[in-house]
């Protein structure tokens, strides 16, 4: 993953596309613009072609096999409309043109990035899940500001459940995973977008990026890591066929009980009772404690509620 601004900026972030860009139908079969090269960066790997088709469907599907839309939508299971595009430079832009509830945009490979204060990314093929799901989160809108907050909670669950490594949240909606050393490193970010339907019912677009197969050489910063560093050979795969279903749980928690959604997010967060530094739009920069959250999700630290912001944990000493 090679990043095109400061060493401090996250470790996955979602991308913008080029409105000219060719989107496939739901259910159709993906046509590859690109070809891929695997294992990436290495040499003397199979190329070409699909790895059912070498290897047969009884071996394990490798991190780094470039993704098949009909395992894809299997994966996700019945209700899910999937779409997989070989090479794209976002996943919530596409899913943004014409916003349709459940839908999910999967890319095999994105090319560059934009989240959060423009912020720019590029990812080695095959080394990353990189999706958007299209949702109608059925809530109330003083409810919005929980869905990141829930959206955590479910990719948090699915990483665990199905690659076994664990991932600690980091407010609002990082997933983070703790070295030996005793350092957060990020191995997930999620970037939530609120767009209207042709109809003009609010949805969301979620977008969601997993660090599965990156290599240590790969890392754009020393504050990242992936599933495979973290010691999981799990393929992206897998992970998406985890981390959807949970997904679909969570809301509809949301739905029905928001309140409990929301503490059970208070006990996960391991920001909460940390040192930590927040970086706020405005250019202010605060550091405290974070003593908790606010009934809409929004991070205390001391008593000022914190909306949003980059926040850093501060490493005991």
């Amino acid at each position: 993953m090679r990043r095109s601004r400061s060493a401090s900026l996250p470790a996955v972030v979602w991308m913008s596309m080029s409105l000219g860009t060719s989107v496939p139908c739901p259910g159709t079969a993906l046509t590859l613009t690109t070809p891929f090269h695997w294992p990436p960066g290495g040499a003397g790997g199979p190329t070409g072609g699909t790895w059912a088709n070498l290897v047969g469907m009884s071996t394990p599907e490798p991190a780094w096999s470039p993704l098949e839309l009909d395992a894809l939508s299997a994966a996700a299971g019945p209700g899910w409309s999937v779409t997989l595009h070989g090479t794209a430079a976002s996943t919530n832009a596409l899913a943004a043109q014409d916003p349709v509830a459940d839908t999910i945009v999967v890319a095999d490979h994105q090319t560059a990035g934009r989240g959060r204060l423009d912020r720019s990314w590029e990812t080695p093929p095959g080394s990353a899940l990189t999706f958007s799901v299209v949702v109608d989160p059925g809530i109330a809108d003083h409810d919005w500001p929980l869905l990141p907050l829930a959206v955590a909670l479910a990719v948090a669950d699915g990483v665990r459940r199905e690659a076994d490594v664990p991932v600690v949240l980091k407010w609002p909606n990082d997933l983070l995973v703790r070295s030996s050393a005793g350092d957060d490193l990020k191995v997930c970010g999620i970037l939530l977008e609120r767009v209207q339907s042709a109809a003009g019912v609010p949805l969301a677009v979620i977008g969601i990026g997993i660090n599965v197969g990156l290599r240590a050489e790969d890392l754009p910063v020393p504050t990242a890591t992936s599933l495979a560093i973290a010691g999981s050979s799990v393929s992206r795969t897998a992970v998406f066929g985890s981390v959807v279903p949970a997904l679909a749980t969570i809301l509809d928690a949301l739905r029905t009980e928001p309140g409990a959604v929301l503490e059970r997010y208070r006990t996960e967060c391991d920001t909460i009772g940390r040192e930590v530094t927040v970086s706020l739009p405005d250019g202010e920069e605060l550091t405290g404690t974070a003593t908790g959250l606010d009934r809409s999700g929004r991070l205390l630290v001391g008593e000022r509620p914190i909306g949003a912001g980059d926040v850093v944990h501060v490493r005991p000493t």
